[in-house]
């Protein structure tokens, strides 16, 4: 009973995601409607971090709309479409999302509070006279979001809706940033 249940569910997603394709956007609402919390739960599990699963199924609906054309049911579920999306947008968030290694590290930051604007934060970094000059050489801008990425620990959602910018800008920035610095520090 539970796999006729699971099936006619398949099946409903298959027509949704089919709807998409032909630019439904009630269907890609009762896609999310229907699969989100799942997804979140999903995410979360391999994002540890609330703000980053929600980024991570935000940017999976995106893909959905984006790509519902690609999906072929020969090949496939649409439910294992859907999570291959999410976990491959997971997945892309952990790489970009890789945080200093505290460890290495763990006296270098004095107590920083979220109130605190990136250049205080900067003027909290006790020991790491190298890393200082780093991020003094990045442009001004892509420098606060380094600090606020992470030594405030926000996402690139999180900083963009702070800074009021757009979400690829950020990630692109923060990317960028992260190679000079990787380059001056190597």
């Amino acid at each position: 009973m539970a796999g006729d249940a699971r099936q006619r569910h398949a099946i409903n997603l298959e027509q949704e995601l089919r709807a998409c394709a032909g630019g439904d956007k009630n269907a890609l609402r009762r896609i999310y409607d229907q699969e989100c919390p799942r997804m979140i739960g999903v995410a979360q599990r391999m994002l540890r971090r609330r703000a980053l699963a929600e980024e991570a199924v935000q940017d999976t609906f995106i893909l959905i709309w984006k790509h519902a054309a690609r999906f072929d049911p020969e090949r496939g579920a649409g439910l294992t479409w859907i999570y291959a999306i999410l976990r491959n947008r997971s997945l892309s968030i952990l790489r970009d999302e890789r945080r200093l290694d505290t460890d290495a590290d763990a006296g270098a930051v004095e107590a920083v509070s979220e109130e605190d604007d990136p250049e205080a934060a900067m003027s909290k970094l006790s020991d790491a006279d190298a890393l200082r000059g780093c991020l003094q050489a990045l442009p001004a801008q892509r420098r606060d979001m380094i600090l606020l990425a992470f030594v405030q620990g926000l996402s690139h959602g999180e900083i963009a809706g702070k800074l009021g910018m757009p979400l690829g800008t950020v990630k692109s920035w923060i990317r960028r940033s992260l190679i000079a610095l990787k380059e001056c520090l190597g």
